[in-house]
């Protein structure tokens, strides 16, 4: 169960699910565009058409500035709901095999698969002065890829087991009366946040944005309370992320969103938050359901998230970079193949002893 109420009656939390799961599915289609972006951001193939201008990038620009900040907002929810469950004991053990053993034993059992595609599409593969040692070590530190989201997570879920055993769920308490102005004004807490504990070459690992959101998912957005406010003012929360949409696209489009200044700016970081808030209310409103199809969805975001980076960098870097198929086919099969090829290599390591706790983090045969 991912949800429990103040009176101890376990439910499940359907919006969350599909929260989590449709969130996924837009970081996949983001890393479809990123792969062949033309905005000038490091680490991809780049840009792969003729055109001056490349105007669908526009859509990297409408998510990437709130959709991780959502991922952490529904983890501290969800670790909440966890640790309600759970010792913290329990809760750290859970978290180190889902979470640390992806990210370490994972890397050297099948990631640096990622990690060599990673290595090749950047060139240093072919760089003759690096030592076979160093493309080997380089192979394996690149094979953490998307995976730098469970470290982080891995790090917070630590963080906020000392976190709860502290408060002993006062101030818990004291957020469930967060009232829908309160919300308006942590975006400032957010530009704040956002300024800090940011690593300068690895720009993905934002220490300081990254666990606030995990501790405002934890203490505020855990409440039913609060997310049944939310509900009520929902419209407002989607009016102010449009405009703010459509005013950094206006503003920043061209430039890379991803680093130092716009990442820092005021525009970036109260889209970040409104954008959030929309996401969450507008789910709760509207997407408190499950279907066949949502509960598939949701019981296999895992997978996906973890392999879907593999399918599309493989299509970049054995099709797009030698031009063998041409510019529109592979942004296609980037997308085919990143959902696919995600959910086979789900289907098959899941049930492989070993490999399913190494690069999945699974103790237990799927069923």
């Amino acid at each position: 169960m991912n949800g429990i109420t103040d009176g101890g009656v376990v439910g499940r939390k359907h919006y969350i699910d599909n929260l989590r799961w449709f969130t996924v599915v837009l970081v996949v289609f983001y890393h479809v565009f990123y792969m062949y972006n033309g905005q000038g951001i490091r680490g991809t193939l780049g840009k792969i058409t003729n055109l001056d201008v490349q105007y669908y990038d526009v859509f990297q620009y409408i998510v990437y500035p709130w959709f991780m900040t959502l991922l952490f907002i529904v983890s501290g929810i969800s670790s909440r709901y966890s640790l309600n469950n759970h010792t913290g004991k329990e809760f750290i053990k859970s978290r180190t095999n889902k979470l640390l053993v992806p990210v370490t034993l994972g890397l050297i059992t099948f990631q640096f698969i990622q990690g060599y595609i990673n290595i090749s599409l950047s060139g240093v593969t072919d760089n003759p002065e690096m030592p076979l040692v160093g493309k080997i070590i380089a192979c394996i530190l690149s094979g953490i890829g998307v995976l730098w989201y469970l470290q982080m997570l891995w790090l917070f879920s630590l963080a906020i087991v000392l976190v709860k055993k502290i408060d002993k769920d006062r101030l818990w308490n004291l957020c469930k009366k967060t009232p829908i102005w309160v919300l308006i004004i942590i975006s400032v807490l957010v530009y704040g946040a956002g300024q800090i504990l940011n690593t300068p070459l690895i720009v993905s690992y934002r220490f300081g944005l990254y666990f606030l959101a995990f501790l405002l998912g934890y203490f505020v957005f855990s409440h039913d309370e609060v997310i049944e406010r939310m509900k009520k003012v929902f419209w407002l929360f989607a009016i102010v992320a449009v405009g703010l949409c459509v005013a950094f696209c206006i503003v920043y489009f061209g430039q890379n969103y991803a680093d130092t200044p716009v990442y820092r700016s005021p525009l970036y970081l109260f889209f970040t938050w409104f954008g959030s808030l929309a996401m969450i209310s507008v789910f709760a409103k509207f997407f408190d359901f499950e279907t066949p199809f949502t509960k598939w969805m949701s019981s296999h975001s895992w997978g996906l998230y973890v392999f879907h980076y593999l399918g599309i960098s493989a299509v970049a870097l054995f099709l797009a970079k030698p031009a063998y198929i041409p510019a529109w086919a592979s942004y296609l099969l980037s997308t085919v193949l990143g959902f696919a090829l995600a959910y086979g290599l789900y289907f098959i390591i899941s049930r492989i002893p070993f490999f399913r706790w190494t690069v999945l983090g699974i103790t237990k045969k799927k069923k």
